[in-house]
């Protein structure tokens, strides 16, 4: 008798139980209906988004850390530790700086602003203060200086993930100096914490869902569907053009690694569903850290490049600050020359850097940016209040696939990537194998048939 085929609402409840994408999925619907129905009731939902991030937020420093410590320990060559390093900052350089180039072209090429005929005299810094706090990037030295811890738990107090990935550093150097047989249990101490970490990691995101839904009622409670209607031309703009970055680095990563971008996207589907949902892409660091490791890129590289990346390669925040600030030159009239563009170019290169983990960091760039040009009023940048939290998918997106695709181009140019393991994981054999046996291990078992 052929077996029987579970019924079509069995199957639905099977899938939302178990898979953690269609649950976050329900969530992202749910909460956009919720936002546009009771935009009320879902400013009070808030809590809900931040409490998810909180949890997250405090286990990225011991979990980077740990991994940082256990790679360089496993890899036994500090000098390698330091090539990665310094090939992850020109990786980072080039595409960041490649960003920038396609926002202005982009820009250039449509005119977003263009028509809009703002007055600079009716135009108010002030709105863009309380965003900002009245706070101010750092400059190239403090961000230097900032990046170096001044006490052992205060770097993970503040959460500041150069500043352990510095600590990181210098306890795997000092275990590779000692050597096992002096500190025999300290490793070991660290791997078994790193794996309670991960643990721990496994019952957050059990939360994920309920996170994705507070955040987007929130969003669509606060700015409703009619700012899309407004800022249209840009907001289409800046997703075209992060369209078009995504397919440079599919590029990229075939070229160098030979792996699919678009099979990776389906691979990190969950976390980048996630990222999308709560405008963050801190919330997914500990579970992309662990799929790119079990994608075959080597420890030392993912906790190296990674964390770093969220500090050196926001390639969706340098997107949108390039055509935001051609965006608000052209709002109010300001013909920007090539000149003045090309230092558009030069000071977002150093500001883009000094962004993460800064309130309202976005907002700041654009004024400093605004400042050395002296041709944009300071006021202007308030023009892009109303749409910038819109503009956050696109940001969280762009910045993790350039962040990860930066791992495995690294690691690959280092000789740390294990392309067969990757492109077996990415090519679904190893979540084929998984499903297949999670099917047969949910099967009833069959009672014994009497013998005649």
């Amino acid at each position: 008798m052929p077996p029987s085929v579970p019924s079509l609402p069995r199957r639905v409840a099977r899938i939302l139980r178990t898979s953690l994408f269609a649950q976050v999925a329900c969530a992202l619907v749910l909460g956009i209906v919720v936002g546009r129905l009771w935009p009320g009731f879902a400013s009070d939902l808030q809590p809900l988004g931040d409490g998810f991030t909180r949890l997250i937020k405090t286990i990225i420093s011991p979990l980077v850390f740990c991994v940082v410590v256990v790679g360089i320990a496993k890899a036994g060559d500090l000098k390698a530790f330091g090539r990665i390093g310094l090939k992850a900052l020109i990786w980072f350089e080039v595409a960041s700086t490649l960003a920038l180039v396609i926002g202005l072209v982009a820009a250039n090429v449509v005119q977003p602003g263009s028509g809009m005929h703002v007055d600079p005299a009716t135009l108010s810094a002030k709105a863009v203060d309380a965003k900002t706090g009245g706070g101010s990037l750092p400059s190239t030295t403090e961000f230097v200086l900032n990046a170096l811890p001044t006490s052992f738990i205060g770097a993970f107090a503040e959460n500041s993930l150069l500043q352990v990935l510095v600590l990181a550093c210098l306890v795997g150097a000092a275990l590779l100096h000692l050597g096992h047989t002096k500190v025999p249990q300290v490793l070991p101490a660290i791997e078994q914490a790193q794996e309670i970490i991960f643990a721990i990691v496994g019952f957050v995101m059990r939360l994920a869902p309920i996170a994705v839904f507070g955040a987007m009622a929130v969003l669509i409670g606060q700015y409703g569907l009619g700012v899309i209607e407004t800022y249209a031309k840009l907001i289409v703009l800046c997703y075209a053009a992060a369209a078009l970055f995504i397919a440079l680095l599919a590029v990229a990563l075939k070229a160098v690694t030979g792996l699919s971008l678009w099979k990776f996207v389906r691979y990190i589907r969950e976390e980048l569903l996630l990222a999308l949902g709560t405008a963050s892409t801190e919330s997914v660091l500990p579970r992309v850290m662990q799929k790119l490791r079990k994608a075959g890129a080597r420890d030392d590289a993912v906790g190296l490049v990674l964390p770093t990346g969220y500090s050196f390669n926001l390639d969706g925040a340098s997107l949108y600050l390039s055509i935001g600030t051609l965006f608000i030159a052209q709002a109010v009239g300001v013909d920007l020359s090539l000149g003045q563009q090309i230092t558009v170019v030069l000071v977002l290169m150093l500001t883009s850097k000094g962004m993460a983990g800064i309130p309202g960091s976005a907002f700041l760039a654009l004024s400093a940016t605004a400042s050395s040009l002296g041709a944009i009023p300071a006021g202007a940048v308030a023009l892009l209040l109303g749409v910038d939290r819109i503009m956050d998918s696109m940001r969280v997106v762009t910045n993790l696939l350039g962040n990860c695709v930066a791992v495995f181009a690294v690691s690959r140019w280092e000789g740390a990537l294990d392309v067969e393991r990757a492109q077996q994981v990415l090519g679904g054999a190893a979540r084929a194998v998984q499903s297949v046996q999670e099917e047969v291990a949910e099967e009833p078992a069959k009672e014994p048939v009497p013998e005649s």
